[in-house]
């Protein structure tokens, strides 16, 4: 966390946390979600805005965490803003030499790959549950054909976000609970 963050976490500890407002597709992307994109439905039916700035989007992923609940948020100073999933906390990017990085950047081993009744593969790794990016699957097939990774457990996808402890819908948790 961003020395800054931990600086305004401890200047004013009782700001409200945010839901609904951020969203990370299947591909690691980040969507900002105004009112009225929320409004048009979940994510990601309704994404909203495509984050381009390249520094928002590494303060975004420098600051991005669980906490205790499963759900997953980025520490805005004060604030959590909790982030809509599409798919997994993680999306994977797999390097030449069958590495794994995460889409923020953070490498990690490629642990157990899961293979779900759609054929997307996921690979539960040191750092949680991610998806394999849809570009990274020639990569990916080529590290399992050479058996360099073992072959993957066949999974339902609805029963990944239990199984791995995560929550793909913050916002949805927030608004039963209330």
């Amino acid at each position: 966390m961003d020395d800054i963050v931990k600086q305004a976490l401890a200047k004013w500890p009782n700001v409200p946390h945010c839901h609904g407002w951020l969203g990370l597709d299947a591909r690691g992307n980040w969507y900002m979600r105004d009112d009225r994109t929320q409004a048009e439905g979940p994510f990601p039916a309704a994404k909203g805005s495509l984050l381009r700035h390249d520094k928002l989007i590494d303060f975004i992923q420098r600051n991005y965490e669980a906490d205790e609940a499963g759900q997953w948020f980025f520490q805005n100073g004060p604030q959590r803003v909790y982030v809509e999933l599409e798919a997994a906390p993680w999306i994977w990017r797999i390097g030449d030499d069958f590495s794994v990085r995460s889409h923020a950047g953070t490498p990690t081993t490629h642990g157990q790959p899961l293979l779900d009744e759609d054929g997307k593969l996921y690979l539960a790794t040191p750092l949680g549950l991610g998806l394999v990016h849809t570009q990274d699957m020639g990569l990916a097939a080529d590290a399992l054909e050479q058996g360099l990774w073992p072959q993957p457990e066949p999974v339902q996808a609805d029963a990944l976000p239990a199984r791995f402890g995560h929550v793909l819908s913050p916002a949805e948790r927030h608004a039963t609970a209330a």
